[in-house]
């Protein structure tokens, strides 16, 4: 029976927390480094448990020993919850079908997410693969960042990296349109013509073809409900995307 697109990742993790006394914790506490305001883990896929996590209690309230990746997920923010839950399976999906340079990809998305005292915290977070062997993802890595600054609006923005970023972004674009997002590639174009850029400008900017631009924004006429690229950028100002 093919799993429903949301519920894919979920049945790839557990609720185990870190074990402070093993190994595999020690080595990570001693080589990854731990920065202000930022929060960081190493969830096993071979173990089937977190094993590494520092800087929760600062950023979410949760003791490091205590954090585990399905609360990193049932804590996002219900207007967020569904598109970062498809944007992991999509991920996933599509990470399970490259097998060469597997540690070199990784996506970053915009979300919020309740501190244990239920606080709503905008967060920057980045989730990359950490350990690969024979082909496949043993270990993953997420790194979330508090920015204070940070505003967001009702879009959905993200971004996709990796040796076959472009496959990549488009395998997560396939099946997210159905919400409000934006991706990295799309905000870049969509920057560029706020300022005044044609097409044909924008595309040399970017060192691609202009059919390769008009495939980036015109779409979001569509997506947004927006009957112009002036009433486009507009939207974009008005929903912190720009």
């Amino acid at each position: 029976m093919k799993k429903k697109l949301g519920d894919y990742s979920k049945d790839l993790i557990t609720d185990v927390p870190l074990d402070d006394s093993h190994k595999m914790y020690e080595y990570y506490r001693s080589t990854l480094p731990n920065f202000k305001d930022q929060a960081v883990y190493v969830y096993s896929f071979k173990e089937n448990r977190m094993v590494f996590a520092a800087g929760w209690e600062d950023v979410l309230g949760y003791k490091d020993d205590e954090i585990n990746m399905m609360t990193i997920v049932s804590i996002t923010t219900p207007r967020f919850l569904k598109f970062s839950s498809e944007l992991n399976d999509k991920a996933m999906m599509f990470i399970e079908n490259v097998h060469e340079d597997l540690e070199e990809y990784s996506f970053t998305l915009e979300l919020e997410k309740y501190h244990k005292n239920g606080d709503v915290v905008p967060l920057f977070s980045r989730v990359a693969v950490h350990k690969a062997a024979n082909g496949k993802v043993e270990e993953i890595i997420g790194i979330s960042q508090v920015i204070k600054t940070l505003k967001l609006g009702d879009v959905m923005q993200y971004a996709a990296y990796g040796p076959k970023s472009k496959d990549f972004e488009g395998a997560l674009n396939k099946e997210l349109f159905q919400h409000h997002a934006i991706s990295r590639k799309e905000k870049e174009a969509l920057a560029l013509a706020a300022k005044g850029f044609a097409f044909k400008e924008i595309a040399e900017e970017l060192n691609v073809s202009q059919s390769a631009i008009e495939k980036r924004i015109i779409p979001m006429y569509k997506r947004f409900k927006v009957r112009s690229l002036p009433h486009l950028i507009s939207f974009a100002y008005e929903n912190n995307i720009l």
